[in-house]
């Protein structure tokens, strides 16, 4: 097993949004509604090399958590969690009460940082008006929700 001792944790950067996008696509989640410059994103490197993202977008007081993704090559070393923990960290500093997601695959992980599961039709219009929610997420996907006060 390796440790990859030298995550550099930092704010995403406009020049970042390729790399985001390519290793989204390589997780498979969605790029189509990727924000322009990654406002509320921060971005895992080894070295150059981009290996981990997550973002918030902000509604007033209510944020959509979004592309946590870690590259399968660094999973398994606790990178995820610095990932959430620094993005929501960021939000809550920024005056976001409450953290919205959506995930299909994905639910049992976040129970990990207090997210519970909430009725699609409970989350606020600004998020739930998101292509994320209204286009590019099933249906049958878990909504989850975590305060942040």
């Amino acid at each position: 097993m390796t440790i990859f001792m030298n995550i550099d944790i930092r704010t995403a950067e406009p020049a970042n949004q390729h790399q985001v996008a390519v290793l989204l696509q390589h997780v498979n989640l969605p790029t189509d509604d990727l924000p322009t410059g990654l406002p509320g994103f921060v971005l895992a490197f080894d070295g150059d090399r981009l290996v981990g993202s997550a973002g918030v977008e902000s509604y007033d007081r209510v944020g959509l958590l979004r592309s946590v993704a870690v590259d399968p090559d660094y999973r398994d070393h606790k990178l995820g969690r610095r990932l959430v923990d620094a993005v929501l960290e960021n939000a809550r500093q920024q005056g976001i009460r409450e953290a919205y997601l959506i995930t299909t695959t994905a639910d049992q992980y976040f129970e990990r940082y207090g997210f519970t599961c909430v009725e699609r039709s409970t989350v606020p219009t600004p998020v739930a008006t998101t292509q994320q929610f209204s286009q590019l997420c099933p249906a049958s996907a878990v909504v989850m929700k975590k305060s942040l006060v």
